[in-house]
């Protein structure tokens, strides 16, 4: 029986140096010398995942750092709204 070396193959038959600069690369810039970052975005994203791809807490009250409604999307628009009403009614006192 034979005792040869089992060679592992990943099925990609290029070079994973040259997977990497093939990859596309982060948008990010530097402030000082102005140069886009050279790390490879992630995937479905334009930036590396330091520069914030795939982050962000999504906002619900699920969520431990939810406090209130206050300030949620949704009760800005009716505030808006309210404002806008307020604004464009007649003055009935006036008259």
């Amino acid at each position: 029986m034979g005792g040869g070396v089992m060679i592992k193959s990943d099925g990609n038959s290029i070079d994973p140096a040259q997977r990497l600069s093939d990859a596309p690369k982060c948008t990010a810039k530097a402030k000082c010398p102005r140069q886009r970052c050279r790390c490879p975005a992630k995937g479905g994203w334009t930036v590396y995942r330091l520069h914030g791809a795939g982050g962000g807490a999504p906002s619900c009250s699920q969520y431990p750092n939810y406090r209130h409604g206050l300030r949620t999307n949704e009760l800005a628009a009716i505030r808006l709204v309210a404002s806008l009403l307020g604004k464009s009614m007649p003055r009935v006192l006036d008259e």
